[in-house]
């Protein structure tokens, strides 16, 4: 398991010299404008290359319809463009009037996003609470893709499905951030796998050639030799 937080602009200006953590999920921006993106997003994704902190990144939604989704989708994939992430980029969806259409309606929504992030090379995933996740996102998604559960109060959530990244509290206290932050523990090795299927941003790690032998047969003074070649 690995310890984390998640972060946005939110909680300011950090000192990335002083936090230690496993893993950071960096907020991206919210919405369909640029403009929207998270003032702190540069700052908060160097800040965890320069300390070598693996990190992934949400978008917060305010989509209530599949296209709105899919253009908060194009305006995230600007944000993070060029960038590499060992860890998912996440669908925030919470905001009441998107639940408020239904579990139908909401997946439609959180669907057409995660498509868009899937099909431009990255690992996708949903973020939301555990009630929200189980009333509103069908079991279809949820299964699909990477999923990060908010639930608090509780030793162990009893989400009721798979899940990769549990946040557990929202008022965690971390050196180097000032104020409350929240807590994530990870059970699923992402920077492993991220790397290994070429995702976000990485290059998938070629294969180790057949080493290919043929045998050779040499004649000198009447007496023949003989023995195996390996070609690199």
């Amino acid at each position: 398991m690995m310890n984390g937080i998640d972060v946005s602009e939110h909680q300011g200006t950090i000192d990335w010299a002083k936090v230690n953590t496993d893993f950071v999920i960096i907020r991206s921006g919210y919405g369909r404008e640029i403009s929207q993106k998270d003032k702190f997003f540069e700052a908060n994704y160097s800040g965890c290359k320069n300390r070598k902190i693996p990190c992934g990144t949400y978008w917060y939604s305010y989509a209530v319809t599949p296209d709105e989704a899919a253009r908060e989708a194009q305006v995230c994939l600007e944000a993070i463009k060029g960038k590499k992430f060992e860890f998912p980029v996440y669908f925030d969806i919470e905001e009441p009037k998107t639940l408020a259409l239904g579990m139908a309606k909401c997946s439609a929504i959180a669907e057409a996003f995660l498509n868009v992030i899937e099909k431009a090379g990255f690992w996708a995933g949903i973020y939301s609470s555990k009630y929200n996740l189980e009333n509103y996102i069908t079991e279809q998604i949820r299964s699909r893709y990477a999923v990060w559960v908010a639930h608090y109060g509780v030793t162990k959530t009893n989400y009721s499905g798979k899940f990769g990244i549990w946040q557990r509290s929202n008022t965690g206290n971390v050196s180097g951030i000032a104020g409350n932050v929240d807590l994530d523990n990870c059970y699923v090795d992402y920077p492993a796998e991220v790397k290994s299927a070429g995702l976000n941003g990485y290059n998938k790690s070629p294969e180790t050639p057949a080493k290919r032998t043929k045998q050779f047969i040499i004649v000198e003074n009447g007496i023949r030799w003989s023995g195996i070649l390996t070609e690199e």
